[in-house]
């Protein structure tokens, strides 16, 4: 079985985050964090976004950073973190700015790459600069910008401030094909389709879909949504089990392209 290069790069900066430093922080990765990448598989879902060390990443919506701390550790180049403005309306999104720059500033041995913005879709702003960026990433956010009429924005912002032939990476919570926008507010999961007109409508070019991050036991229809799912648990106690054999959700996995300058 052949390797790529790209792969056997990233596979080695993972296991390097196993490493601890001094009083200025670790490289160490949350022991929580990586219990979870039997859901999540991120060498595989970096390697299939192409993203290299030497990129420039724009991470959007990246919340408590739990793919942060594995792009950071991963890149040479800049992470920018595009996070909720910490004047934000919202007591929720400015406390988890907070406790997001709390967390970088805490380590800088791992996140000393890692630089913050704004990202607010509903008043259309994106504050890293048009052009700019090799990569954008998302992980489960597309719901949530959903619930606010904010999907389609978004898309267009990261069109934005990707260089023409710039990557745009989307992982997210599938639904079944032909699911109303409604029930995908309401459950979280979201079709593929609906992803892949986002982007398309943005400018996009759709290149590739991948089934690492697919999970056939999840049948994506749970008395809570996906939040019935690890790790959130909302019905607790109740089918905890079940729900924990089930694991995380199944997810699309979907590579988009900016159109070259070309």
């Amino acid at each position: 079985m052949k390797i790529s290069f790209s792969k056997i790069l990233l596979m080695a900066s993972l296991l390097m985050a196993s490493v601890s430093l001094t009083a200025q922080g670790s490289l160490e990765r949350n022991p929580d964090n990586a219990s979870r990448d039997q859901y999540r598989h991120p060498v595989q879902t970096l390697t299939f976004f192409n993203i290299d060390p030497w990129m420039d990443v724009v991470e959007i919506s990246p919340g408590g950073g739990w793919y942060t701390e594995v792009l950071a550790k991963h890149l040479t180049g800049t992470l920018f973190a595009a996070h909720a403005s910490p004047e934000s309306k919202s007591a929720y999104y400015r406390n988890s700015q907070r406790k997001f720059v709390e967390m970088i500033e805490a380590n800088q041995a791992l996140y000393g790459n890692v630089d913050v913005h704004v990202f607010d879709p509903g008043a259309r702003v994106l504050s890293t600069p048009d052009n700019s960026a090799d990569a954008v990433l998302t992980f489960r956010n597309v719901h949530n910008w959903m619930r606010r009429d904010n999907d389609a924005s978004s898309f267009e912002l990261f069109y934005k401030t990707l260089k023409p032939g710039g990557i745009l990476g989307v992982v997210e919570h599938r639904a079944v094909p032909g699911t109303d926008r409604d029930s995908m507010i309401k459950s979280g999961y979201v079709t593929q389709a609906h992803v892949i007109k986002l982007a398309e409508d943005a400018g996009f070019i759709f290149e590739a879909s991948s089934e690492v991050n697919a999970n056939p036991a999840d049948t994506a229809d749970h008395p809570r949504g996906v939040w019935t799912l690890p790790p959130n648990l909302r019905l607790g106690d109740v089918d905890r089990e079940r729900y924990l054999e089930i694991g995380e959700s199944d997810r699309m996995t979907l590579r988009f392209r900016k159109p070259s300058s070309d």
